[in-house]
């Protein structure tokens, strides 16, 4: 079996598009995974399966919208790739805080260079820096205030996206060892 964390894009943000953890947890497990937990009320998912990764993909995706009637994209890491992207952590010199240190997982990799998606911007102290489907982003003022999130925001082409921040990919990390990881719900 392969340990995967699941990154439901966009839940749970607003008064819209909400899906509680217990529910979600109790399709997943309904629908045959095994050891599902859930991290926080973001929409974070560890869950081991045979499946194939585009198969677990596509029938997580396809259970979400049957069971709570909307499209929510998923983005999947097994826990190899989770943990590369925990150990390569580009900005470690200057990311001392993990809530203001967000990785935004994406799809599939970028076919546009990340400067190039940022020129024009003033990033005000933001730091940034790409890696295969993974942008890691510091921002020192917060991630509500950081232009370089605000402008990876306002994007509407390229992969599907979703933003979590330094603490959490560590969490999962955690969870996906088996370690406590602290607060599940």
């Amino acid at each position: 079996m392969t340990t995967y964390a699941l990154l439901l894009r966009g839940i749970n943000v607003g008064r819209n598009r909400r899906i509680g953890m217990a529910d979600l947890r109790s399709l997943l497990t309904g629908e045959g995974y095994q050891g599902v937990a859930t991290l926080l009320q973001s929409g974070n998912v560890v869950l081991a399966t045979d499946r194939p990764r585009r198969e677990l993909r596509d029938a997580v995706e396809t259970a979400i919208e049957k069971r709570f009637g909307m499209r929510v994209d998923v983005i999947l890491r097994d826990r190899d790739e989770l943990a590369a992207v925990v150990a390569h952590n580009p900005l470690r010199d200057v990311a001392h805080d993990g809530s203001r240190y967000a990785v935004c997982f994406l799809d599939e990799p970028l076919t546009t260079p990340l400067d190039t998606l940022l020129s024009g911007i003033d990033p005000a102290g933001d730091r940034f820096a790409a890696k295969g489907s993974e942008l890691y982003v510091w921002c020192p003022h917060g991630l509500s205030k950081s232009p370089v999130m605000t402008a990876l925001s306002k994007r509407t082409n390229g992969p599907s996206a979703t933003v979590r921040n330094w603490n959490t990919a560590e969490k999962l990390l955690s969870m996906m060892d088996g370690v406590p990881a602290g607060t599940t719900s």
